[in-house]
């Protein structure tokens, strides 16, 4: 029988629950990812060399690699580093930039990634792509899913509480990309894919309707849940395409305007998408999110994230600029700075000051 089905890039192994860490030699030790034990650990020196001590008993045949920072030098030096190493599996365990920089190392030597990430900071953790500093500013770069993911609540709640904000404004955020993505659809006659924006658009809502806090297991149960599924929404859809509308255009205008004075890219993301569901229209919906957002401390504003108007009008006249191709609600209505101010001035008084 011919198979009528496609197969999904996914992840073998996805943990997500309190002390889940506990058990992740458990998880290495699954052949599909490990047979030997040797193992590539890639270890920041903050949260993940903190957790080094906890870990490493459990994984004997492990080699330990401090990764600096998050910057495409780093990805490489480590993928020279693990080359000659003969490992199974390369695994990532701390925030982003390490999970990012793992991802590229292993991609170049040819090995499966297991992320295991200390933060919620944003979707990136089970994306196939790495996002890493360059001599340009900061590129995307394609790789394979993470073989496995395991988040431990306990750690993630220990994590500064901005970091699960950040991850709260990156999985909102979908909602809005997705709208975008169906308003290419209707104008351009882009093709959407069903299954990638079911996944990502669920993933939205379920945050964005959930009554608890950062504080709360079931609500960091549910973002972790999320922030996965919205990395397989863009692995089913080949691109960023399910995650990222005007929402990360306007994040993307923050980092190449004001690279010294951006805020987190969540933070940046939930205050982009809540102004572009307000543009295309959908004035409720857009202070529905506006409500949530402030609900969990993350910006609805740009002045309070240390922006005047007038520059957060620069940043969204710019933003289009940064995803050359894209379209979203940015490029459909190619709004003059002076369009720009009097939607603005209409947004804050529809959302509250």
């Amino acid at each position: 029988m011919p198979v009528l089905t496609r197969l999904i890039p996914s992840p073998v192994v996805v943990d997500i629950r309190p002390g889940a860490l506990d058990d992740l030699a458990g998880v290495l030790a699954d052949e599909r990812i490990s047979h030997s034990g040797r193992l590539a650990v890639a270890v920041s020196g903050g949260s993940g060399s903190q957790l080094r001590e906890r870990v490493s008993p459990s994984l004997p045949g492990a080699t330990w690699y401090e990764v600096g920072g998050g910057t495409l030098d780093d990805a490489i030096r480590l993928a020279g580093e693990i080359k000659a190493g003969h490992y199974d599996a390369v695994v990532g365990l701390g925030g982003g930039k390490i999970i990012d920089c793992a991802k590229f190392a292993a991609a170049r030597v040819g090995l499966p990634l297991v992320a295991v990430p200390t933060n919620l900071a944003h979707d990136g953790l089970c994306s196939p792509v790495a996002t890493l500093d360059n001599d340009a500013g900061r590129g995307s770069y394609g790789v394979p899913n993470p073989i496995a993911v395991v988040i431990d609540l306990d750690v993630v709640r220990e994590a500064p509480a901005r970091f699960v904000r950040s991850g709260i404004g990156d999985a909102v955020s979908n909602i809005s990309a997705i709208a975008d993505w169906e308003l290419s659809h209707r104008v351009t006659g882009e093709k959407i894919d069903g299954l990638a924006a079911a996944m990502a658009r669920q993933a939205g809502e379920a945050v964005l309707r959930h009554p608890g806090g950062i504080g709360e297991n079931d609500f960091l149960q549910v973002l972790a849940e999320a922030l996965v599924l919205s990395g397989i929404a863009m692995s089913v859809s080949g691109d960023s395409r399910p995650s990222s509308g005007a929402c990360h255009e306007i994040n993307h205008a923050f980092d190449l305007l004001f690279p010294r004075r951006a805020a987190s890219h969540g933070e940046q993301c939930g205050l982009g998408a809540a102004f572009a569901m307000y543009l295309r229209g959908a004035h409720e919906e857009s202070a529905f999110m506006a409500d949530v957002l402030r609900r969990h401390g993350l910006p609805v504003l740009p002045e309070e994230i240390g922006f005047t108007v007038d520059e957060f009008v620069r940043v969204v006249q710019f933003a289009p600029e940064t995803r050359p191709g894209r379209y979203t609600i940015l490029e459909h209505l190619d709004l003059k700075t002076h369009q720009i101010k009097d939607f603005y001035v209409d947004y804050v008084k529809a959302i509250g000051s």
